[in-house]
């Protein structure tokens, strides 16, 4: 949120009132109790009279206008023709720039007025197609014209981190999602994130607001070993065994392709191998239906020295489990694909991404989006900083490499190492934790109850403030999804032979 809620430039009794409406805010237990205290603050601040101003540098309010006007009135005219031409034309969720994240930081709840009007403007005339009568437009072209909007326009994906028991922040930001029925039917992870993913991708509908309760997360996963049992063999500090009983009874003996069929989300689990000159990989439906999802779930939390690297295993057409890819270990996803974005556009036609990051040494770096896209001459020195500590820490595992690179461990750590600096760790909407020294000792923690309670908060908490945004980014591929469900339901309904 940008600082226009510094008090300076306000009377005192306006600033006594900031305050304690911010003090509020902080302290909220809802969203409901949070959205109600945030537009009393937009309001008390001035920050609405922001959104009635179209003049910004950051989308062009020009064609949005020209678009708004056209969309109405074709509307009400009843052109229906005209209005899926004009809505085709436009059919993408960042249209003139309407979605850059810094028109989302003045204000806690919405954006410029124009905006919302236009994506307003546009639900409202896709619901008109919808609903016009058959003798305008027939149920085959309203299908036909709703499949393609729904492709043009694409979906969301939500990308889960690694961070230890610290991923249990991720049901935190579930359960804000599903309850304002945001929730994407895209979701990946990585070690941590992995569990949560499958936790979600394995269960019936139904069954999701129980698994955010926690109780299937109460187990001793992380079990460590004593120091004669690490002289016996090169595995972990961690017995692996645990994490996998822990995610056997969990995950079931379900495929990724029966895991879809169970709960209709397409869940994508990263990993990496621990030969690091191969590329990394996702695991899904699409690239291994075959392959189980615990297995991959285990493969993608096997962090170098706290697990040893593991193989993957299948079920086959029988149901008799059997090696995958036998001749290759695998190891954590977040050393080398913590958020694997590319893999997914190109998979599922995603159009956004949410990131939600809560691995220990990414989360201290991570940056607001009015960090991220200032360009005053105050944010050179903390750019330039970053891209230089970037390159210094390139340089010296390349100083290293050239010297001790023939000692394979040593070699594999700077692979890691490489892996770790180069990737991407922002989606077009993150969300991320806030870590104090006590978060960094509950990351080996075996979660119980109470570090439950307390992480899945952090993580609601995080989440209500950028609810407003992605409710703005959804809004029209909603929109498209149940109007087509209701077109193809109604097409159905037509086609039942009543009896005489």
């Amino acid at each position: 949120m940008t600082n226009l809620l510094t008090t300076n430039s306000y009377n005192s009794h306006k600033a006594d009132r900031i305050k304690k409406l911010q003090k509020q805010l902080s302290s909220a237990e809802s969203y409901i109790e949070w959205k109600e205290i945030a537009l009393q603050l937009d309001e008390a601040s001035g920050s609405q009279e922001w959104k009635f101003e179209n003049a910004s540098p950051y989308f062009d309010a020009e064609v949005i206008s020209h678009r708004l006007v056209l969309l109405r009135k074709y509307r009400q005219q009843n052109r229906i023709k005209d209005l899926m031409y004009i809505l085709r034309e436009g059919l993408t969720y960042d249209i003139a720039n309407i979605c850059h994240p810094m028109l989302f930081v003045e204000c806690y709840i919405g954006t410029k007025k124009i905006i919302e009007d236009y994506v307003d403007e546009v639900s409202q005339s896709l619901e008109h197609v919808a609903s016009a009568p058959s003798e305008i437009l027939s149920h085959a072209e309203k299908i036909e014209f709703f499949k393609n909007c729904e492709t043009a326009y694409g979906q969301p994906a939500l990308m889960f981190s690694g961070g230890a028991s610290l991923g249990l922040f991720h049901t935190g930001v579930c359960k804000v999602l599903r309850e304002q029925d945001l929730l994407p039917r895209v979701l990946s992870g990585s070690s941590a994130g992995a569990i949560m993913a499958a936790m979600l991708g394995t269960s019936l509908p139904e069954q999701i607001d129980q698994v955010l309760t926690g109780e299937h997360f109460f187990s001793d996963a992380f079990h460590f070993r004593s120091m004669s049992s690490l002289f016996k063999d090169k595995g972990g500090f961690a017995d692996v065994r645990y994490l996998k009983k822990f995610l056997m009874e969990n995950l079931g003996d379900l495929t990724f392709d029966e895991a879809y069929q169970r709960s209709g989300l397409n869940i994508n689990i990263a990993i990496a191998p621990y030969d690091s000159s191969q590329s990394p990989r996702i695991l899904n439906r699409f690239t291994s239906p075959d392959l189980l999802v615990w297995s991959a779930v285990l493969a993608s939390c096997a962090v170098p020295i706290l697990f040893p690297p593991v193989h993957l295993t299948a079920k086959r057409y029988d149901g008799e489990h059997t090696p995958f890819m036998s001749n290759t270990f695998w190891v954590d996803g977040s050393m080398r694909s913590d958020f694997p974005q590319e893999k997914m556009v190109r998979l599922y036609n995603v159009n956004y991404t949410i990131a939600c990051q809560v691995n220990p040494h990414i989360v201290p770096f991570m940056q607001s989006d009015e960090s991220r896209y200032r360009k005053d001459l105050l944010s050179w020195p903390e750019r330039i900083l970053r891209r230089q500590g970037k390159v210094l820490a390139k340089g010296m595992m390349d100083f290293t490499r050239e010297r001790i690179g023939a000692v394979p461990q040593v070699r594999r750590l700077l692979d890691y190492g490489y892996g770790i600096i180069d990737q991407r760790y922002y989606g077009d909407v993150n969300i991320f934790a806030h870590y104090n020294f006590k978060h960094y000792w509950y990351m080996l923690q075996n979660p119980k109850p109470h570090l439950f309670a307390q992480l899945q908060k952090e993580g609601e908490k995080a989440t209500w403030p950028k609810i407003s945004t992605i409710e703005m980014h959804a809004r029209i591929g909603k929109t498209i999804e149940h109007a087509l469900h209701a077109i193809m339901r109604a097409e159905q309904q037509t086609k039942v032979i009543v009896p005489a």
